[in-house]
């Protein structure tokens, strides 16, 4: 294995491929340098000499400057290098598009085909409470059902979409409830849904189910708690009636041009923009051209790359929705009197990133090169194939439920520090490290590490197009397997 890597030519630092001991000797582009300092592995080290103000290039673009002579051979972090970004900017266009062009494959996996065209990957029951009140209901009914039905096929799974929401809510905080809930009631992933009432909460099920436009009868079902006398026996005697509408459904060859897929990263290191990320960027842009679809979120860490993605905007009209949508995050940021860039977090600097910079341009990554096509605000569906953009934060458990929320029947989720959760459709974890992979096997799906280790990205994103079109057609993800399944509803304003 090598001992660091330089990811760009332009660059005057390099990262730690493994744990590097002080006066340890390195060859750089054909000179030696000798460390003045122990650096850890994911970390970065100088080049060459930089002068105090002078930019840090990694990827071949500024992550920051340096507060202080940074030597050769020097630990180069947050001790002695400073963000270069601050307050909200003006941007123009300078489009620089490239085409993806790639050999149509024919390919397929095993989907479900729903009545309104749309495609599932998995085919489950859901509960949806339209208030978290209900929560508990939702739970029973589930049990007497089970007790009632035996086995539960053709559905692979039978859940609650839990929540705390629903009430109380005022504003935004309102409509993003009604519409992430009513979203996840027409996701395709979904082979039929119960949606569960109390009967007071302003999340009116009424209203709620006005709100869906047109819906599957014989598959979404609503009943309203205050309204029967036995909420249970009621509840199941509706997923009986679903239950037995879905009795044939059956996988059948998909196109792949119909996988609609998430790029998620989270718990980020110092390999995520060098394994992990570039490979979910190599995928999207194999999707792309086999006429899927792929969506990028998190805008905070989108910030000081974004005119990279800017300059990849389809035309003008995208163009603007992107600087909306970047200052659009700005000024939420500000309007709660919060610093724009407080980023990264404890954890990402840990595994070796430094600056907003430096984590946004290795997050990007995931986007690969193809153009962007759509911009989407929170809640938004998607309606155009290609690489998409979409309105949400970094958390992660937020970020992922807007993925999903949007058609996605697949996040990917790319981390270097591991984490076990999952959102309401299939969540699959790539690692950037070997080590992470082999100490959290329970947690990981598939693991980019091997990038850093001899692989070449041709054989791993093989082994990765294989896995999805797997995983797509029913093969469990961990979290799956575990039954981690969350989602997180966006909250900004007042609670009554």
């Amino acid at each position: 294995m090598k001992a660091f890597i330089k990811i760009n030519e332009l660059d005057n630092v390099a990262v730690a491929i493994r744990h590097l001991e002080e006066n340890e000797k390195l060859e750089v582009d054909g000179e030696t340098i000798q460390l003045k300092e122990a650096v850890a592995k994911g970390h970065k080290f100088s080049l060459k000499f930089i002068k105090t103000g002078e930019n840090i290039l990694k990827y071949g673009f500024p992550i920051g400057h340096a507060t202080d002579d940074i030597d050769v051979g020097t630990w180069v972090h947050s001790h002695n290098t400073k963000t270069n970004l601050s307050g909200v900017e003006e941007y123009e266009y300078h489009p620089n598009i490239q085409h993806i062009i790639g050999q149509r494959k024919n390919m397929t996996f095993k989907g479900y085909k729903r009545d309104d065209g749309q495609v599932g990957i998995r085919n489950e029951l859901w509960i949806v409470p339209t208030v978290g009140c209900v929560n508990g209901i939702a739970d029973q009914i589930i049990r007497e059902f089970k007790e009632r039905v035996g086995d539960i096929s053709p559905f692979e799974h039978i859940q609650v979409l839990k929540h705390n929401y629903g009430c109380s809510q005022l504003g935004d905080d309102h409509v993003n409830t009604r519409t992430i809930l009513g979203n996840a009631v027409k996701h395709p992933n979904a082979g039929g849904v119960l949606v569960l009432g109390l009967g007071c909460e302003n999340n009116d099920i009424h209203e709620f189910k006005d709100s869906l436009g047109e819906f599957n009868e014989n598959r979404v079902k609503f009943l309203r708690s205050q309204e029967v006398s036995n909420e249970i026996e009621e509840g199941v005697d509706l997923l009986v009636e679903i239950y037995e509408n879905a009795r044939a459904d059956k996988r059948v060859d998909i196109p792949l041009s119909e996988l609609k897929i998430g790029l998620k990263c989270g718990g980020s290191d110092g390999f995520s923009g060098i394994t992990a990320n570039p490979l979910l960027g190599r995928l999207s842009d194999y999707l792309v051209a086999q006429g899927a679809t792929t969506v990028l979120t998190e805008v905070p860490e989108m910030f000081g790359a974004e005119k990279i993605l800017m300059e990849r905007a389809e035309n003008e009209e995208v163009f603007h929705e992107i600087v909306e949508l970047i200052n659009d995050f700005k000024r939420y940021f500000q309007k709660h009197d919060q610093p724009v860039y407080e980023n990264p977090s404890p954890g990402n600097k840990a595994g070796g990133i430094t600056t907003l910079e430096d984590k946004s341009l290795g997050c990007t990554q995931k986007a690969g090169t193809a153009p962007i096509v759509d911009v989407l605000k929170y809640g938004e569906r998607l309606h155009s194939k290609g690489l998409n953009l979409l309105s949400a934060p970094g958390n992660d458990l937020v970020a992922s439920t807007a993925l999903a929320a949007s058609g996605c029947q697949l996040v990917l989720f790319t981390t270097g520090r591991g984490t076990p959760f999952g959102t309401f459709v299939p969540t699959m974890k790539i690692s950037t490290n070997t080590q992470i992979f082999e100490t959290k096997r329970h947690w990981i799906d598939f693991n980019a590490g091997t990038l850093i280790e001899g692989q070449s990205s041709e054989e791993l994103l093989e082994d990765f197009i294989t896995y999805i079109i797997k995983v797509a057609s029913g093969e469990l993800l961990n979290h799956e397997k575990n039954n981690f399944r969350e989602i997180a509803i966006f909250k900004t304003g007042v609670t009554l």
